[in-house]
């Protein structure tokens, strides 16, 4: 968080987030100390110079109920997710301002990327440590010990959480449905953990960054969606550090998942368009993985496959979607684990997953 600071431009954010994302930054005095707020309040208020200073956490910390003052109006918060692909590589990451500047006429370069490419792009993750840590052994080295810390660390300075191991398991039951709906009565019964004990839990986790929900979409022209979030991990490295030994078709499609929604993630915090992230499903059993909405109202929508082949099929959700949103819906996408882009009809197109970074803003 920024006291009294200006946003920095678009053509700025990308780099400021990899220079404090890059950096090591010790536990913030501000979620240790919360008297120092309001020492911080009364020197902005008598000196309102922007830029002079830098609070930083590891937890959302306007999320922290032991905080005496939030500074409404004299900061702002840059929350500063894992490195994406486009900072990593050096690529433009500019989809989102493509995708609702060109529509249906975008055009993406051809990869070499395959799914096996994609799956260990997924399991690396955006954690500079991590990303640093070419062998599997000392990246996973990174991940346990982060994972320690954040329990032992960040979890107690927000809450008196007096059986941890019920929460290691939440954490592992959530790395296991990574981009899937958010249900907190089967996990409960699946735990064997109250469903009053999970939300709580669950929020904690969000607090200190290691997962975040994506909220439904609805509109009146789809009366049928329905309101559950999805919950995905923040880093899709971490969560395939908890699923380590579990190979099969189902758990490498929720990694594949949780992978591109993090990248969509990402990128409104720098894009041009002001887009908001959310996912669909009706009460019919039809759903798109996720729904990018503009200030205009116009609608992206993206289905995330991990194969290297689509079918028309592919599109029957988005299609659907379609039908309902009528002019509101700009584009659809389906994203895959294959090398080249393809038409599917009207304003439909699959397109290889690496276009969310090498494809340049317009």
């Amino acid at each position: 968080m920024a006291a009294g600071s200006r946003l920095p431009g678009p053509a700025d954010r990308r780099r400021n987030r990899r220079q404090i994302s890059g950096t090591s930054v010790g536990r913030s005095a501000a979620q240790r100390v919360p008297d120092l707020w309001l020492a911080i309040k009364n020197s902005v208020d008598r000196d309102p110079r922007p830029g002079r200073f830098l609070l930083t956490g590891s937890a959302r910390l306007l999320g922290l109920s032991t905080l005496p003052d939030a500074l409404p109006g004299r900061s702002e918060t840059i929350e500063l997710f894992p490195l994406s692909q486009g900072e990593i590589n050096g690529t433009p990451d500019g989809f989102i301002d493509a995708a609702f500047t060109l529509g249906h006429h975008i055009r993406t370069a051809a990869t070499e990327l395959r799914r096996r490419d994609y799956l260990a792009l997924a399991s690396r993750g955006g954690y500079p440590e991590a990303v640093q840590r070419t062998t599997p052994r000392r990246r996973a080295q990174f991940f346990k010990s982060y994972l320690d810390n954040i329990m032992s660390r960040d979890v107690h300075q927000i809450a008196d959480i007096q059986r941890l191991s019920d929460m290691r398991r939440l954490i592992a039951a959530l790395a296991a449905q990574s981009g899937g709906l958010l249900n907190y009565s089967r996990l409960a019964s699946d735990l064997g953990i109250p469903a009053s004990t999970v939300r709580t839990y669950i929020g904690l986790l969000e607090v200190v960054y290691l997962v975040h929900s994506i909220p439904a979409w609805s509109a009146n022209a789809t009366a049928r969606a329905i309101a559950t979030p999805k919950l995905v991990f923040t880093d899709s490295g971490l969560a395939a550090h908890l699923l380590t030994g579990i190979t099969n078709d189902a758990a490498n499609g929720g990694m594949i998942e949780t992978f591109v929604l993090g990248e969509l993630t990402l990128q409104p915090t720098w894009s041009q368009t002001m887009a908001r992230l959310h996912h669909y499903r009706d009460r019919d059993g039809y759903e798109v993985d996720a729904i990018l909405e503009d200030n205009a109202g116009r609608i992206i929508g993206i289905e995330v496959k991990a194969s290297e082949t689509v079918r028309t099929d592919d599109f029957r959700s988005l299609r659907i979607l379609q039908t309902r949103l009528g002019d509101r819906f700009h584009a659809g996408y389906v994203l895959y684990c294959g090398d080249q882009q393809l038409p599917f009809g009207d304003r439909l197109s699959c397109l290889p997953i690496s276009s969310l970074w090498t494809t340049p803003s317009f």
